[in-house]
């Protein structure tokens, strides 16, 4: 087997076309599964899309490198869903560009943390982690508290998630400055038409506490109250399984 490997590197143009068959049987193997996608990805008719302040708050989830601690990634394994919930499906993530499922776990799992604890914990936490869990090794991010949300290219960003998929309607476009400022301040004239367009159920209240300002600290504890609450499947899969 050496022996051959050594010969093949030896010629050029053998090795390149062991290289070109090595990477197509790789890229079979990762594509082909794609072809059944429908058939592996749930249905979720209650599917719910990311509101402009939502996905605000996941890019910056993602610019402070959150992910590279955090994962969101529910494993089918007992003692993962004992401590975190039901296992993740794939629906969850389909309109997540990219996906955060991630592997590390210096902290816990965040995938069902949507309301499991209140915006002033979520607040406490993100300002100052270790006044709230006392062996938190996370760093603190109180400036998100005192850094305006920037809104100006929301717009664009839903226009370009429109382009791979995610069906962002022309009104919702139009509107994500506007309606990511209404999401954070309820008892403005913007809060209504967030509702309209998103749906009863979206969360439309101040976030971080403060209604003189809408912060990124806003941005971020509406995507972290929202994350695993995009739609029930997982809680109505796991309860067919039981039954």
């Amino acid at each position: 087997m050496f022996g051959l490997h050594y010969k093949l590197e030896r010629k050029a143009v053998g090795l390149v076309l062991a290289v070109i068959v090595a990477a197509s049987i790789g890229g079979l193997v990762e594509i082909a599964p794609l072809f059944t996608i429908d058939e592996t990805v749930e249905e979720a008719p209650d599917m719910r899309l990311y509101t402009p302040l939502e996905l605000a708050g996941r890019n910056i989830y993602i610019r402070e490198g959150c992910y590279a601690c955090h994962s969101q990634m529910i494993r089918t394994l007992q003692d993962e869903v004992e401590r975190y919930g039901p296992f993740s499906l794939a629906v969850e993530s389909r309109y997540d560009h990219p996906m955060l499922w991630g592997s590390k776990r210096t902290g816990p799992d965040l995938a069902r943390i949507g309301d499991k604890y209140s915006d002033q914990w979520q607040v406490a936490h993100l300002i100052d982690p270790r006044a709230v869990v006392p062996e938190s090794k996370m760093p603190a991010y109180a400036w998100l508290a005192r850094t305006p949300l920037e809104t100006e290219n929301f717009g664009a960003h839903l226009d370009a998630l429109r382009i791979v998929g995610v069906p962002y309607t022309d009104e919702m476009i139009a509107s994500a400055s506007s309606d990511a400022l209404g999401q954070a301040t309820p008892d403005g004239p913007r809060a209504a038409g967030v509702a309209q367009r998103y749906g009863d159920a979206t969360q439309i209240r101040l976030f971080d506490g403060d209604a003189a300002t809408v912060t990124e600290m806003d941005a971020l504890v509406a995507y972290l109250q929202i994350l695993g609450r995009l739609t029930d499947a997982a809680t109505a899969s796991t309860a067919a399984n039981v039954e």
